[in-house]
């Protein structure tokens, strides 16, 4: 099967930075469209940034110019770089991948890691 595993999140200030990471593991061909998704308290869970393979990206208008994501196909890994953030950034922070797993069959399969959680607070 595959596994996505997220790190790095933690307690944060105002203003502060934080990176997450996020790996896929297991038995699969190809890793296709990874994204970050979060979740506050009481809240929807809401896409935050998006990259295919070839590097185009997509990221919500409240974290452009602050949040940065890239990726590392060779490790098949997705990261978040997180700048200047705000107590509403504070949610736990979901992994999303398609994966063409061998399992799977012909069709990319959406997969999500566990979650990791940001708090930004003084």
């Amino acid at each position: 099967q595959v596994q996505l595993v997220e790190s790095g999140g933690g307690l944060v200030q105002p203003g502060g930075s934080l990176r997450l990471s996020c790996t896929a593991s297991g038995s699969f061909f190809r890793v296709y469209v990874m994204a970050w998704y979060r979740q506050a308290p009481g809240k929807q869970r809401e896409l935050v940034s998006s990259i295919s393979t070839g590097g185009s990206t997509h990221s919500v208008d409240s974290v452009k110019g602050r949040f940065t994501i890239s990726r590392d196909n060779a490790k098949n890994t997705v990261y978040l770089q997180m700048n200047s953030l705000k107590p509403e950034d504070t949610a736990a922070y979901y992994c999303n991948a398609d994966v063409l797993a061998y399992s799977s069959g012909s069709r990319p399969v959406t997969y999500w890691g566990k979650g990791t959680l940001v708090t930004v607070s003084s």
